[in-house]
């Protein structure tokens, strides 16, 4: 039986939507709404700004697509659009977040008649582009590209009447915030448009830049704990940087075909795990930021297909992405930044389907524990570990990830810093300088290959043999030289 202990009693039917949303609505079976469109439909369809705190996996999407929707349709277009320019923006971080937004959007929207275009890097330059001049009402993407066309001047945003910003703490984190600012300084100003901000998290920053670009927006808080906490199980166990491994693949052992998200901090160990994995016979893969987009999206049609049963990713590749049914995710890393153990734990337990989020609280990582148990109002589940749950990895596979991973990242970097010495002895023949410290600490550098030309004093010089040690001798005073002193007469 299905849960939806997530929904409210509020149905859809009960706004004062368009018809043609009604319709897309019925058709994608959606009746209830979530709390978070609950408590925004009412005030965005009353033409109120809200900057809304909910993670993924709460209805925003569908909340800000019904609101930019049913706006559009019932307000004129501006007397100076040509139907070619964006009516709405909607603004999104990652690429995989921008696709998703896009697909929502087609699905709710296809009765409204209203154009859909969607721009992102990495892949189909042109193809963008001639969607965008042939004119959009909806216009989805990452900030980055969108920059691109419109400086290009593929299209103006004069005539914007709706903008959204979805994710705006991970915006801050990936360092878009300029190009943020630089998109809604080229619109009307705020008073004249419809101002939507989604965040996981409303700190000060996010607080800053709503008051900056909205109009005295009001503010919609989702907890985290509130909306997860019936349906997700979290955990933690203490492993040792050897054992972390080990326990990881006899967990995922245990989860028996369901769908597995597993996170480190870094991208080297994303790596290191999705080999393991594929040794130890998983069909996974890794999810990182350098990851070209076509393959990307061959790694998440896998994953959300089936095909691929473990994905491996770093937190920067996975924001945003839009997986149903994942059953498990791992914490093989604790991440350092509190907010991203939120959107780590938010891929389960969504859509009102049960969850299981694992942590290792390894020791390079233990100290993240306590920050995170503050942030989210909750202790985590402490388990043991037992010699049962740890399965051997395959041969040629290293336990310590982290600190192998580190190693070979210090001995590239040293490698590199000594090679031009070593090209510039071996070019040379030189011998290596020789440095002699002195009682008071002041360093001489000396050659060794001028010590060694040197001439030994012989016999006759010091009138010692050449066995004994040369005395050492003051200085004589300077020779006088044979030429005359020439007086100078003085000027009277």
């Amino acid at each position: 039986m299905e849960d939806i202990s997530y929904l409210t009693e509020t149905r859809f039917t009960d706004f004062s939507l368009e018809p043609q949303l009604l319709t897309g609505l019925s058709d994608a079976g959606f009746d209830y709404c979530t709390k978070i469109q609950a408590q925004s439909l009412p005030l965005v369809l009353a033409g109120k700004d809200v900057a809304g705190q909910a993670q993924t996996g709460t209805g925003k999407t569908a909340a800000f697509l019904l609101a930019i929707f049913n706006h559009l349709l019932t307000h004129p277009k501006p007397e100076s659009g040509d139907g070619v320019n964006p009516r709405a923006v909607v603004l999104a971080p990652t690429r995989e977040l921008a696709i998703q937004i896009h697909r929502d959007a087609e699905m709710l929207g296809k009765a409204t008649g209203l154009k859909l275009g969607l721009v992102y890097g990495g892949t189909g330059y042109h193809e963008q582009r001639e969607s965008l001049s042939a004119g959009v009402d909806v216009l989805i993407g990452t900030p980055g590209r969108l920059i691109d066309y419109f400086k290009q001047q593929v299209f103006d945003l004069k005539g914007v009447q709706v903008v959204v910003l979805d994710e705006a703490d991970r915006m801050f984190d990936l360092g878009f915030i300029k190009d943020i600012r630089y998109i809604l300084r080229r619109m009307p100003p705020p008073k004249e448009r419809l101002n939507l901000l989604f965040s996981a998290t409303l700190s000060h920053r996010v607080h800053e830049l709503g008051y900056e670009h909205m109009n005295d927006p009001e503010e919609i808080k989702i907890d985290a704990e509130t909306v997860v906490a019936d349906r997700l199980l979290e955990e933690v166990y203490y492993p040792a940087n050897s054992e972390k491994l080990p326990l990881l693949l006899g967990l995922v052992r245990q989860t028996e075909g369901e769908r597995v998200l597993v996170f480190a901090n870094m991208r080297v160990t994303c790596d290191r795990l999705g080999r393991s994995l594929k040794q130890q016979g998983y069909s996974s893969g890794v999810l990182s930021g350098d990851v070209p987009q076509k393959k990307r999206e061959q790694l998440l049609k896998g994953f959300t297909e089936g095909t691929r049963r473990v994905l491996v990713a770093t937190d920067v590749a996975a924001r945003g992405l839009h997986i149903p049914s994942v059953s498990h995710v791992f914490n093989y890393d604790l991440p350092q930044d509190p907010e991203d153990y939120v959107h780590r734990i938010g891929r389960t337990a969504r859509a009102g389907a049960s969850g299981h989020a694992i942590s290792f609280a390894c020791e390079d990582h233990a100290f993240s524990l306590m920050d995170i148990e503050e942030y989210i109002g909750h202790a985590l589940k402490r388990q043991e570990i037992s010699e049962g749950m740890l399965e051997a990895p395959a041969p040629n596979t290293r336990s310590d990830d982290r600190k192998s991973s580190e190693r070979e990242e210090r001995n590239e970097a040293r490698g590199k810093k000594e090679e031009p010495r070593r090209q510039a002895r071996s070019a040379g023949g030189q011998k290596p300088s020789v440095s002699v410290k002195s009682d008071e600490s002041h360093r001489t550098s000396v050659s060794a290959e001028k010590i060694a030309a040197k001439p030994t004093p012989s016999s006759t010089d010091t009138g010692r043999s050449p066995e004994a040690p040369p005395v050492v001798q003051s200085a004589p005073p300077p020779r006088q030289r044979l030429r005359p002193k020439v007086e100078v007469p003085a000027v009277g």
